[in-house]
């Protein structure tokens, strides 16, 4: 069974402080630190695309000792901020830029906060169904494409980052079940508009996560025959602190169970979950872990991690 072997991770070293632009955006330092819980956001430089982000994790998997690239079956890319135009696919500019073999298959995927959690059951499928024995998932969304900086609805919150995912027959993490869902009729509560700017509907994205989010992990652990009392941890897409402690506190679970890793880097949209899940991963004390990634679409997914 194919399951994660390692992560990958890479954030920009430069960072642009929420609380330099406090009185900028009428903002407290308790709103900082207790309701976004973003102190600072990462950035890149400007001429970096999406898949440079995507390099720099590969070459922090490769410092690890896990993987080469003639090795590499398939290799996917979940990003909505694609290199250029889209067209060509990042991963096939990816496939280039590390030398990979032309027998591995690439491609992108379309998704932002739940893309992890799509992108998961995607290539496990995808290398079940083909014999496959090693692939990446890669994710990379750099907001900084697309964001208005005097916008605080969206500049306090997006940080640039991207992460890799080492999925092989012999993982760390075997999958426990999976639950998605979506809700196109709000698709516009996080959207890019004709001025190509990011624009997001902060209020109802809120109702949207705390109403539907704590039950779709419910189902999620039914579906898997286990309760909340064994869950080591759950590792939830970073979208505020708030929302964060929200849904622990919907699910009547303690807010240590649920870490909130990103106060330095911000929320890196489909890199968030794999990004804190790389900070855990060799927690020995982490048995069984929720990933649940939610936002952009509406789209939302969930499923369970076991350590062998």
């Amino acid at each position: 069974m194919i399951g994660i072997k390692a992560i990958g991770t890479y954030l920009p070293d430069v960072r642009t402080s929420n609380f330099d632009r406090m009185d900028k955006f009428g903002m407290t330092a308790s709103f900082v630190r207790d309701k976004i819980g973003f102190t600072q956001v990462a950035q890149k430089d400007p001429e970096q695309e999406t898949s440079d982000l995507c390099v720099k994790a590969w070459e922090n998997l490769q410092e690890q000792g896990q993987i080469s690239a003639d090795e590499i079956e398939c290799m996917i890319v979940c990003t909505q901020n694609p290199d250029g135009h889209g067209l060509p696919h990042t991963s096939a500019i990816l496939h280039e830029k590390l030398s990979i073999s032309q027998n591995c298959a690439v491609f992108d995927i379309s998704l932002g906060c739940s893309g992890y959690v799509y992108g998961l059951s995607v290539i496990k499928s995808f290398m079940e169904a083909n014999g496959f024995r090693k692939g990446l998932l890669f994710t990379a969304d750099p907001y900084s494409k697309v964001m208005d900086h005097n916008d605080k609805k969206t500049a306090t919150l997006f940080g640039d980052g991207a992460t890799v995912t080492l999925l092989t027959e012999d993982p760390v993490f075997d999958f426990g079940k999976f639950v998605f869902g979506s809700d196109g009729s709000k698709k516009e509560g996080i959207i890019v508009r004709e001025d190509g700017h990011v624009h997001m509907n902060g209020r109802a994205v809120f109702t949207f996560t705390v109403r539907v989010i704590p039950n779709s992990i419910r189902k999620m652990l039914e579906k898997n025959v286990i309760t909340l009392e064994n869950i080591d941890r759950f590792l939830l897409h970073q979208g505020s602190l708030h929302i964060v402690n929200t849904i622990a506190d919907t699910l009547g679970v303690s807010r240590e169970k649920c870490p909130f890793y990103s106060a330095d880097y911000g929320n890196t949209v489909s890199s968030s979950v794999p990004m804190i899940l790389a900070q855990e991963f060799n927690n020995q004390e982490m048995k069984v872990a929720v990933l649940a990634g939610f936002g952009v679409g509406l789209s939302w997914a969930s499923t369970l991690i076991f350590r062998k």
